[in-house]
Order: C-alpha cells, then structure tokens, then sequence
C-alpha cells in the first residue's frame, strides 16, 4: 500500500512500540459467543497509561470449518452474487470474536467500548478448499501515541494445513490526550460519476445478523444515540465488503491485499457513491483504489486500495 504524502512534513505520531510478551495463548475449542462478549465488553474498564506497550495477548481456535449456508447469506447481505467463492472480508467476520475476546481480558488495559475503527488491512494469499478444517490466531500487535490518541493493531492469521491463507491488520484508536500536534493529510481519490447506492436502514441489523456484531451503535437511532450518535452507523466492515462486492469481477482469487481507511461515519439510511479507478506509481506498479462518500455531502466514508502483496 502506498503511503499519502502530507501537507506537512512534521510527524503526526512517536515511534511504534511492538506488543509486550510473556503470555500465553487462549486457545478456544469453539467460538465465544458474540452477545456474551458484547456484554462483557461494555463493563470492562481500562487502565491504560500513555506510553505503555500493550501485551501481546492472543486467542486462537483450531478446527473451524466454514458454513456454506453461512458464506451464502454473507455474500447476500454484502451484496456479492449468488457464487460460494470466500470475500477478502468474510474471514474477518468469523475472526471477529477471537479479537473482541482479547479486549475483555483483564491483562489488556484500554476500555473494550469506544475503540475507533480507523484502518483495516487484509491479504488473502492462497485459495483454499471450502470444506477445509481453519486454524484461525488473532493476537494484539503494535501500538503508536499519535494526535488523536492512540492507536494500536490487532493481526489476525488464518492457515490451512499449517499453511498461512489468509491475514489481516485491523488499527484502532483509543483516543486520549497526547500533546501532539496534528497533521492533516492530502489524499487522492478516484474521480467520475461512480455508481449511486441506497444503503437501507436497517443494513446493521441484517449484518448483524449474519455476523453476530450486535454492537448498539448499528442496530437502531435509539441504541446509537445512547453512545453519543445521532443515528445508527453501517458497521465499517460491511461497507468494505460492500465495495468489494462491486469490485469482485476484477480480482484475483488470491494473491492481493486490499487496505482501507475508515473516515466519516455512515448515518443509516442514506445514498452513497461509489469510485473506483487505477493509480499508477512512478515506478510503474499500478493499484485499484476505490472510495465511497455520502452522495448529498460529499463526506468520505471510506477510501481503499487493492494491490500485489509486498
């Protein structure tokens, strides 16, 4: 993934700190069960210090094996065709839970409620067969103080037969105070008419149905407004799927890596549209990017790009 130039050649963020060590692996025979973690989720507390390395907490789970009844109604509600193929993003649906377990743990010091969603990087690297047994390891990864916060990683790993598949990094903000100065950023998008969606107001509910994310915030106003939003948001991750969903033609089976950045939320029900365009780099190498923004503002909800892994 290329990297934006700035307006400002001053840095918005310290030095990255990796994960501390020393602990062992949660190893799970099943699944938590999402309602349970969500509820769990909203009584942890946090103490977390400015500067701290978070530890290297990890959940891993052996033996999943992938519904296609399950992958069907994904790809419905993501708006993919009616082919049993595996999105880039469904495997970070099933991979959720291991990730929300790790932030009701007590080792890990930040709140579980109220952390940003602001990057999401997948790769899927090999095919693989649908009826195949997955071992799946989600584990806490690095972290950086930056002007909004702090904002930390979660690496999940997906393998086959010990062979890696699949892979992602999901970047999160824990926003506090830090003292240091922002840095606004100059970012090009993909231009043109783009195709126009409706996006409905109850998509939350119907992804969280599918995915289990019951999180208040999608579900409806009233639940949203409880944590300081005027109307309910489309989970980020549906929205990403959403746009690959119209991209699916043009990708690979395996081989490629697609990053996005989540910006403005999206207020339920309203009208988007989507872009897509190449972007060639000087050195030659091309990417796909897209972006996706609300059709009577303008506001950017998402920007992403699709590219050759490095």
């Amino acid at each position: 993934m290329t990297k934006m130039n700035s307006t400002n050649q001053q840095p918005d963020h310290s030095q990255r700190l990796g994960p501390r060590p020393g602990f062992s692996p949660i190893v799970l025979e099943q699944l938590p069960n999402m309602p349970s973690l969500l509820g769990r989720a909203a009584f942890k507390s946090g103490h977390y210090q400015l500067g701290d390395a978070l530890p290297a907490l990890s959940t891993e789970i052996n033996h999943l094996v992938i519904r296609r009844d399950h992958l069907r109604a994904y790809r419905a509600v993501c708006g993919f065709d009616n082919r049993l193929a595996v999105p880039a993003t469904y495997l970070h649906m099933l991979a959720f839970p291991l990730s929300l377990n790790l932030l009701i743990q007590q080792d890990f010091p930040m709140k579980a409620m109220g952390q940003v969603h602001l990057r999401n990087a997948i790769t899927v690297h090999e095919v693989f067969d649908l009826g195949a047994s997955i071992s799946m390891k989600a584990t806490i990864g690095a972290s950086e103080v930056t002007s909004r916060g702090v904002e930390w990683d979660i690496d999940v790993v997906a393998k086959v037969d010990q062979q890696t598949v699949w892979s992602s990094t999901s970047t999160y903000l824990n926003r506090c105070k830090t003292g240091i100065a922002s840095v606004r950023n100059r970012q090009s998008l993909p231009q043109g008419d783009g195709e126009h969606w409706a996006v409905a107001a109850d998509i939350g509910r119907r992804y969280a149905k599918i995915s289990a994310d019951y999180n208040p915030i999608h579900l409806s106003d009233i639940t949203a407004r409880l944590f300081g939003f005027k109307q309910a948001i489309a989970h980020g991750m549906w929205s990403k799927a959403r746009c690959l969903a119209a991209l699916e033609q043009l990708l690979p089976e395996s081989g490629y890596s697609v990053d996005v950045a989540f910006h403005r939320p999206l207020f339920l029900p309203a009208e988007v549209v989507f872009n897509s365009d190449t972007y060639k780099h000087d050195l030659g190498e091309q990417d796909l990017r897209f972006s996706l923004k609300n059709k009577s503002t303008g506001a950017l909800h998402l920007f992403g790009q699709i590219s050759d892994p490095l």
